[in-house]
């Protein structure tokens, strides 16, 4: 699932500071880091098995999300990194419709909007006052998690698939290691039930060293959102910064 570019000031997310150094990711950065999410949440549905080889199994995560449409999930997002390694907790819901569409709304505990109407990607800070507006990439510039949301990728084609540390009987645990150097990420790790294939979790690794871990509940699937869902109407008095698609 396309991102929020090219030389300008980045959005900050809300947070602690040291100094002026921000110590979560920025608005552009955040939503990248999305992306990997979207192509994972979507449930799947399996009799109870032995763990099959790694490949297998995403293979029938790929089966599950290429039959979703559209689908909603409750989540939290626990943020690790930035200069003191502070740890943040985070939820909110997200709203996801082929082709591109995404909106992500952070409730607690700072209100946060990011939105992608397929065309643009709008990144919402109130308590900053600024709107961050920005191209969805071409295909050619977009990272394999944007190719995901557009319905362009492949589990199996495009990650090596390996089952990581941690597992247990009620959780496998896949590493995704992308074939082609991402921009954004350095690898995934997701957390799947057995009994339902639902992705439980996922951990993204980002290049400056923070972890994002999303944990997801309450899905709802295939329920027709409408696409006025996905509009995104800047705020009264708002600053609006356009940036390119990098």
């Amino acid at each position: 699932m396309p991102a929020p570019g090219a030389g300008c000031a980045e959005l900050h997310t809300r947070g602690a500071k040291l100094g002026s150094a921000r110590l979560f990711p920025s608005g552009r950065r955040m939503i990248r880091l999305l992306l990997p999410v979207l192509l994972l949440i979507a449930p799947a549905t399996a009799a109870a098995q032995e763990r099959p080889a790694a490949s297998d199994a995403a293979k029938a995560v790929q089966q599950k999300y290429d039959q979703v449409k559209d689908f909603t999930a409750d989540f939290s997002h626990t943020y690790e990194g930035g200069v003191l390694k502070k740890k943040t907790v985070e939820h909110g819901t997200v709203q996801i419709k082929k082709p591109g569409r995404m909106r992500w709304e952070y409730t607690t505990p700072d209100k946060k909007t990011f939105v992608s109407d397929g065309h643009k990607i709008y990144s919402w800070v109130p308590a900053d006052k600024q709107v961050i507006v920005s191209s969805v990439p071409p295909d050619d510039e977009a990272t394999t998690a944007v190719l995901f949301l557009a319905g362009k990728g492949n589990l199996s084609r495009d990650f090596n698939v390996t089952y990581a540390d941690g597992g247990s009987a009620e959780t496998w645990t896949l590493k995704l290691d992308p074939k082609q150097k991402q921009r954004d990420y350095d690898w995934l790790i997701v957390g799947v039930d057995p009994n339902t294939m639902q992705i439980r979790t996922l951990t993204a690794a980002d290049q400056q060293g923070g972890r994002s871990t999303f944990a997801f509940s309450n899905y709802r699937e295939n329920t027709g959102l409408a696409d006025s869902v996905f509009t995104f109407k800047i705020p009264r008095g708002a600053d609006v910064i356009n940036a390119g698609s990098r």
